[in-house]
């Protein structure tokens, strides 16, 4: 057996091997006992269905049923409901066709002198803390604006990893090479593609319905995280489907809700 994956999920190692054409997914304890094994012909499959299966051990855990279920006792007639409008969706909804209206998008990807547009389109919505909104000021005012900003319009265009690195490379000498940063205008221009990351509550979501993006994330901005990431929406727009999301931004308020919410 060769092993080709290997990754650790709480007190679990999981493991991918391949034996003779076929894809092994196995799960250790701490004291190195097997919990459990996953056999399939697709690797991407079985590495998805072992996460799964370990993450059932995190005391967190409570699944998509768990998570439809949190997310009905705050919202019960779903994302059709004026409540819901009111505190999740119609604020991004006017960020987006403010965006759309002082910074195409087509034009933002090879244009310049969009850095007082895109800033006030920050600044419309509480997706970023206060400070992070305060260092984006500098970058935005800088000489680097138009490169950032020409970045994050290539990046929602094409998903690639030049254009992520460029963004890292403006924001990095403000403090503001986040997660948070370069999502935000993606996802605004292209919610049907793009996913808003904020950490800490995507990792818990991720956790509580047994993701690999619970312990691929990591701070910096790599590509594969991002990749990730999306792996996660789209299984999420998959186990929505009764719920019928009109984009990723229910998707996103979907996940805070589920995660950052108090109990009623």
């Amino acid at each position: 057996m060769k092993t080709i994956r290997e990754a650790t999920v709480g007190k679990l190692t999981l493991r991918l091997v391949r034996r003779d054409g076929t894809f092994i997914g196995l799960i250790f304890a701490a004291d190195g006992s097997r919990k459990a094994q996953i056999e399939g012909d697709a690797a991407d499959d079985v590495w998805r269905r072992l996460h799964h299966e370990a993450g059932k051990a995190n005391p967190r855990y409570f699944g998509y049923d768990g998570a439809r279920a949190r997310f009905a006792r705050f919202f019960p007639e779903g994302f059709q409901s004026a409540e819901y409008a009111k505190q999740e969706r119609d604020y991004k909804i006017d960020a987006k066709s403010k965006l759309e209206r002082t910074a195409p998008l087509s034009e933002a990807a090879v244009g310049s002198g969009f850095g007082e547009a895109i800033l006030a389109v920050f600044r419309s919505t509480n997706l970023l803390f206060p400070v992070e909104k305060a260092k984006l000021q500098s970058v935005l005012r800088s000489p680097t604006a138009d490169t950032f900003i020409r970045a994050a319009a290539q990046f929602a265009i094409t998903k690639e990893r030049a254009a992520l690195l460029d963004m890292e490379r403006v924001l990095k000498p403000h403090d503001s090479a986040k997660w948070t940063v370069v999502t935000y205008l993606p996802f605004l221009w292209c919610p049907e593609e793009h996913m808003f990351l904020k950490p800490e509550v995507t990792k818990d979501f991720a956790a509580r319905v047994g993701h690999r993006f619970a312990s691929d994330y990591q701070a910096r901005l790599d590509i594969e995280v991002y990749t990730s990431l999306l792996d996660l929406v789209e299984e999420t727009e998959e186990q929505l489907d009764v719920l019928k999301p009109r984009d990723r931004i229910d998707v996103q308020s979907f996940i805070w809700v589920v995660s950052s919410y108090d109990e009623l």
